[in-house]
């Protein structure tokens, strides 16, 4: 699941490098968001469930994954990005954010 996330950051990755030098405060906003997408996954992970560490570990990515979508749409809405850009990115991000939801409910 981790690698996943590593390689959609790489396909995300051109298209922040774009909005970068339209508007730097988006493209830092989406980088931070997918960042803490992988690592929270990953403490995910490798924390307890018992004490339901785990489960939050996986909704707070999952939050953090919203956001980074929220953060490509928006670019659309201002123009920086166009749909088709983001098309492929927004499906991958929107698979793994089914598979955190189920992880967040086991």
């Amino acid at each position: 699941m981790v690698e996943l996330i590593i390689n959609t950051v790489a396909e995300v990755r051109p298209l922040v490098e774009v909005l970068q030098r339209k508007d730097r405060d988006l493209a830092d906003q989406i980088r931070r968001a997918l960042s803490s997408v992988g690592l929270n996954t990953a403490e995910g992970f490798g924390t307890s469930t018992r004490n339901g560490n785990s489960r939050l570990r996986f909704d707070s990515a999952r939050g953090s994954l919203y956001e980074a979508q929220a953060g490509l749409q928006i670019a659309i809405a201002w123009g920086y990005l166009t749909r088709e850009e983001v098309a492929q990115t927004l499906a991958s991000l929107d698979r793994i954010a089914k598979r955190l939801y189920g992880l967040s409910r086991r």
